[in-house]
């Protein structure tokens, strides 16, 4: 029964492990740059830059509220859960500071606009990476 025990617990921990690798942050292929760090990646998506660190723009694409994505990006790499995320945003808009990233309902459709243009940046989920964006960011 102990077995038992213990190897659905380490099934279930490589499972929540494997979630948790699952999520990339991404650019497109055209932009220079190879690596960004998590402070970097948070400044970007916080509206607190808007520039890569190379000086090239950067405009990040957010995931529907619904996604599993979006709350696991918004805890590993901003320290915040989606509520407060919310209200950090109601706040930002209202007193004209930044405007939240623009929202897209798909990893899929991430990678697409991302690969597009050098400025934009995205979290997907890794399984929807191509040659068309490099993963920048891994939380």
């Amino acid at each position: 029964m102990k077995t038992m025990t213990a190897l659905a617990a380490f099934t279930l921990s490589l499972g929540l492990a494997l979630t948790a690798q699952a999520q990339v942050v991404i650019i497109s292929a055209k932009n220079p740059i190879s690596k960004l760090t998590k402070e970097q990646v948070s400044q970007i998506f916080l509206g607190q830059s808007k520039t890569f660190y190379t000086g090239g723009m950067a405009e990040p694409f957010d995931l529907a509220e619904a996604s599993d994505l979006r709350k696991g990006f918004y805890e590993k790499v901003l320290n915040k859960p989606p509520a407060q995320m919310k209200a950090y945003w109601a706040k930002m808009e209202f007193s004209g500071t930044a405007h939240p990233p623009k929202m897209l309902p798909t990893s899929a459709e991430v990678v697409m606009l991302v690969a597009e243009n050098p400025k934009y940046i995205g979290y997907v989920d890794a399984a929807a990476v191509n040659a068309s964006v490099k993963v920048v960011f891994t939380p």
